[in-house]
């Protein structure tokens, strides 16, 4: 009964939910624009690196090899722009395992202690890089419009 549910249905909500999970924190980085489809809260304007980010990175984050004043811009942009690939369903396996090695990075170097967040994150990242986005994506229309010439 249960085996009856949908592949790309199963995708498709892990695709909205770890969406999600990053745009919200790519949000905290950024100031300029807001932007929250389930809350409807919607500021646009241009976007800028917040005044708090360097610092999070800093004296929070503290990743060892990379400068807190590179990875603030590049954790904020790689958080909005891979959620954005993974919801339309567009370089999803892709945008999946960019995912995946930032969630390994913040297992490892940032919050160790939170395992069992990241254990859900990694699984629907490896869910999406083991059987793609489903038939609801962009990856699966361009994949059936090649196959078809």
């Amino acid at each position: 009964m249960f085996g009856c549910i949908p592949d790309s249905l199963i995708a498709a909500v892990g695709r909205f939910s770890i969406a999600a999970v990053f745009w919200k924190s790519g949000q905290t980085k950024i100031q300029g624009i807001a932007i929250d489809l389930v809350n409807g809260e919607f500021q646009i304007g241009w976007p800028r690196l917040s005044d708090s980010a360097i610092d999070l990175f800093r004296d929070e984050y503290r990743l060892p090899l990379i400068p807190p004043e590179l990875a603030a811009p590049m954790a904020a942009f790689a958080e909005h722009l891979f959620p954005i690939l993974i919801l339309l369903g567009l370089a999803t396996r892709f945008s999946a395992v960019a995912l995946f090695i930032m969630t390994l990075t913040i297992q490892i170097f940032v919050y160790p202690d939170a395992y069992p967040t990241h254990g859900i994150w990694a699984a629907v990242l490896l869910y999406l890089i083991a059987k793609g986005p489903g038939k609801i994506s962009i990856d699966h229309w361009i994949a059936r419009r090649y196959q078809a010439s």
